[in-house]
Formats: C-alpha cells, sequence, structure tokens
C-alpha cells in the first residue's frame, strides 16, 4: 500500500510538473531599463536570458509564468525583440508599456493610454515637386504597412493593429486603482521620432487621430498579429509640449505599477 501510495505521489508530481510547463507565460515588454526594473524587481524566481542584443527576464507574479522583455528602442529593436520572445517563451499575451509623448491636448503628463489601435505613423509618400520648389511635410501622405500572411497566402493591407478588445476591457476596469492621472482608450503613433515642433503635433493629432507618440508598439503588434498572439499596448505621458510639461523619468515606474496590477487581474482572471 505505502507503495502504490508513493507510485501515486510521483506520478501527480510528474503530471502537475508537465501542466506547470505548459502554461504560457505573459510576455511584458519595455524598451529601456527604466522602463523594465520595476516589473523585473517584483518577479520571484528571475532567470536572465539573452539572444543576441536583446535581454529576457523569466519568473513568475503570483505563482504565474511572466518574462519581462528590454526591446531597446525603436521600430527595428521591437521587432526583433517580439520575434524572439514569441519563438523562444510562446506567450499567451503580449504586453507592450512603456513612457510616450502627448499628442491630444486633452491628456497630461502621468496620463495613460491603451491602445485600440497603434500605426506606423513614419510611412510617408510624395508627390514628385521640382527641384528648387521647396518641401511640404502637410502635403504628404501616409501609407499602411502590408504583411504577407503565411498561413492565408494572401497580401493583406494593415493600416493600423487593433488592441485585443478583451484585453482592452480589463485594463479600462483598472483605472479606479490608478490615481496618478486619467486612463483612456487612444491611438498610438509610432515612429523613430521624437516631434516636439507644436503645429507638427497637432497636424498628427488632427490627420492621424494620434493620442501619443513613440517608437515601438506598432512593431510589436505587427509582429503579434503574424503570429496571432493577443496584444495590448499601454504608454504613459511621460512628456507633452502642448502643455509644456518635459520629461519626468517617474512616470515610468508609474506605467509599469499600473501594469503590474493589471497583470495581477490577468492572471486571477485566467484562474478564473
Amino acid at each position: 500500500m505505502r507503495f502504490f501510495k508513493g507510485c501515486v505521489a510521483a506520478l501527480s508530481l510528474v503530471v502537475c510538473s508537465a501542466v506547470s510547463a505548459q502554461v504560457q507565460p505573459i510576455l511584458v515588454q519595455g524598451a529601456m531599463d527604466i522602463e523594465t526594473s520595476t516589473l523585473i524587481q517584483a518577479m520571484k524566481n528571475t532567470r536572465e536570458v539573452t539572444f543576441g542584443s536583446w535581454t529576457f527576464w523569466k519568473g513568475t507574479i503570483d505563482n504565474y509564468p511572466v518574462v519581462v522583455s528590454r526591446t531597446e528602442i525603436g521600430l527595428a529593436n521591437a521587432a526583433a525583440a517580439t520575434t524572439l520572445g514569441v519563438e523562444q517563451f510562446n506567450p499567451r499575451y503580449i504586453i507592450n508599456q512603456g513612457t510616450a509623448g502627448g499628442h491630444d491636448p486633452s491628456l497630461y503628463r502621468g496620463d495613460i493610454v491603451i491602445g485600440e489601435t497603434s500605426f506606423n505613423m513614419g510611412a510617408y509618400k510624395m508627390s514628385f515637386v521640382e527641384k528648387g520648389k521647396g518641401i511640404d511635410p502637410a502635403k504628404w501622405e501616409h501609407f499602411s504597412v502590408t504583411m504577407h500572411l503565411r498561413e492565408e497566402g494572401q497580401q493583406v493591407e494593415h493600416s493600423q493593429f487593433k488592441g485585443h478588445t478583451p484585453l482592452i476591457d480589463l485594463a479600462i476596469k483598472q483605472t479606479e486603482t490608478y490615481k496618478k492621472g486619467k486612463v483612456v482608450k487612444g491611438r498610438i503613433g509610432t515612429a523613430d521620432q521624437w516631434n516636439r515642433e507644436v503645429d507638427r503635433i497637432d497636424w498628427f493629432h488632427e490627420t492621424l487621430g494620434t493620442s501619443i507618440e513613440e517608437m515601438e508598439t506598432s512593431a510589436a503588434a505587427l509582429v503579434a498579429e503574424a503570429y496571432k498572439v493577443p496584444f495590448i499596448g499601454i504608454r504613459i505621458l511621460s512628456n507633452t509640449d502642448q502643455h509644456k510639461q518635459d520629461f519626468d523619468p517617474q512616470t515610468a515606474v508609474d506605467c509599469q505599477l499600473f501594469v503590474l496590477d493589471y497583470i495581477k487581474a490577468l492572471i486571477k482572471e485566467q484562474a478564473a
């Protein structure tokens, strides 16, 4: 009898370990150390791994597997880090979070934008203009990114990438716990740019509907779309020239604390 019970206990341990190993982690991204350090400190059983120039931290939050990715800055880095994150860790969800510059004049430093959509704000085409006739950025036309969806075997035009609706809905439910500003849904413009001309910022907001600008979200969203991984962008206004509010590094911490609460709520939802 003791032998039988011992075998059952050992088998249960093996089965539980196998099930645990199959749990897909939550992949959380930030471009810089100040956008990832708070999340890393909140994890337990942390282990650092690096692929090429991109670093990931594996651990747990509330006993659930979480991977924090420091993507580095810019679209190319974000796309590479997201591809590595998906291939290496097979995440259940991807959360891209961090700081951003304000475009919408109704938003202030410390406000958080939940990305209903994100898009490549830096993709433009121009009509031919003779030499010496000048430059007019207001006439530049934005164009959509074309991505080949391998499983469908056809070219699909993407003028934007939508956030995963259930993930967005859960994020909005966390608004009552955030005390540093507003939490709103909005449109994230991604480009390897840092715009500080207010008239140009207004042009982006009025023409393309941007709430904020940053340098990674839509590139990560593109890869998530290709792999069919549910995705959400969560960005805090660290600065906004609409109100002459300069960059404040504390906002990166505040965003991570919001995301940490969000992850815990997501884990509870998964358990339910």
